[in-house]
């Protein structure tokens, strides 16, 4: 996979959205992911629409429920044409096999959400009464979703070369919280510069707020597509 800058979009309506999509050159070879706000908002006519005009679709709906339904749900995204969809590492084994099931008839990467970025060590500890480390945490949920036939992952760029120690090489790692060093962390605890998460070996990264709240969104995106690549 080559390793692509995706855009978390984060719009109030489609036509906004448009609207930012529209900065861009047309042989801009864009991917975007859109997460469970803007789905609900917009549904799958949104998703068709965007794939119609040949961006790339992540889909970011972290499923977590019984395996039945989250295999059923895969089977329905699977006839979407979306490139990445997510489900929670948490779910567990049967969870996790029952997704990547789903989406045997499609080309859709399966990847599994280990900890959320806005999660740091003491939620973990104290709020969920997890008694790991978060590295620990996070690289256990990663190796179940090896084991259980994920693609890869979501996670901090921190904990890259440890969950491809442990996988494999070609186990993607896809990395949200990123932040050019100019940028505000916001409500992302676990957080790097598209260099570091470079550095550190993630497949991808996704980046929403320093590119969708840009004055020039497509010299915001060039800028970290640059210093990322």
């Amino acid at each position: 996979m080559d390793k692509p800058v995706i855009v978390a979009l984060d719009f109030a309506d489609d036509f906004e959205c448009i609207q930012f999509l529209s900065q861009f050159p047309k042989d801009t070879n864009l991917f975007l992911k859109i997460g469970l706000e803007m789905f609900c908002q917009f549904g799958y006519p949104f998703v068709r629409s965007l794939r119609n005009r040949g961006y790339n679709i992540f889909l970011d709906l972290k499923l977590h429920d019984i395996p039945n339904t989250v295999r059923r749900t895969c089977e329905m995204i699977a006839k979407w044409d979306v490139q990445m969809l997510t489900v929670h590492a948490s779910g567990g084994s049967e969870m996790i096999a029952a997704a990547k099931e789903g989406l045997a008839s499609s080309d859709t990467k399966l990847l599994a959400v280990t900890q959320l970025t806005s999660l740091g060590q003491t939620e973990l500890k104290d709020e969920l009464q997890i008694p790991l480390q978060s590295q620990d945490y996070v690289t256990h949920l990663a190796k179940l979703a090896y084991d259980n036939g994920a693609d890869g992952v979501i996670s901090s760029a921190l904990e890259v070369p440890m969950i491809k120690e442990i996988t494999s090489e070609d186990f993607l790692c896809v990395t949200p919280g990123i932040r050019p060093k100019s940028a505000q962390v916001g409500d992302q605890k676990r957080v790097a510069t598209p260099a570091k998460a470079r550095e550190l070996g993630s497949d991808a990264i996704v980046v929403g707020r320093p590119i969708t709240q840009a004055s020039d969104a497509f010299f915001a995106y060039k800028d970290i597509y640059q210093e990322w690549k």
